[in-house]
């Protein structure tokens, strides 16, 4: 394939929703998150019933028996077998979905571009702590990536 891709499927994934909420701008966080939680369980559920995978990726906050995969740092790939899983099961096209948006979000979708994913990120099933920092981080994915931002209920056509 000419773009780089290992294939046509879809995953989502779901970024740092284990959160502690015991760091500076909770407060902040906490409140956009209550918005995008419900957006984040019913693109949870329309992935499930597509057949579409969904993948967990969560900061650890320094406790490594975490179920599903953990990361070290900003990025969903920074550290982990991210990558090699989305290659194995031929995923293309990434839909990122969960906190912060200007912080993880943004920086796994400049690391999905950058391996030739398609990025997609649902508007309204991430959580921000500063609404101008996400509003100027989604359109960087969009200008900057080509990535789609839409809102979740158009994210699995």
């Amino acid at each position: 394939m000419s773009s780089g891709r290992e294939g046509d499927a879809t995953a989502v994934i779901i970024t740092d929703v284990l959160n502690p909420y015991e760091h500076d701008d909770a407060d902040l966080l906490a409140a956009s998150a209550a918005t995008a939680t419900p957006v984040i369980a019913e693109l949870i559920e329309s992935a499930h019933d597509r057949d579409i995978a969904v993948i967990y990726v969560n900061d650890n906050h320094g406790e490594w028996s975490v179920v599903f995969m953990t990361k070290l740092r900003h990025s969903v790939f920074y550290a982990t077998p991210l990558e090699y899983l989305l290659r194995d099961r031929g995923i293309g096209r990434v839909v990122l979905s969960g906190q912060v948006t200007e912080q993880c979000i943004l920086y796994s979708a400049l690391d999905a571009y950058v391996r030739h994913y398609e990025v997609t990120v649902p508007r309204d099933a991430v959580a921000h702590i500063h609404q101008n920092l996400a509003d100027a981080a989604l359109e960087m994915i969009e200008r900057n990536m080509g990535g789609v931002i839409a809102p979740a209920a158009d994210c699995l056509d």
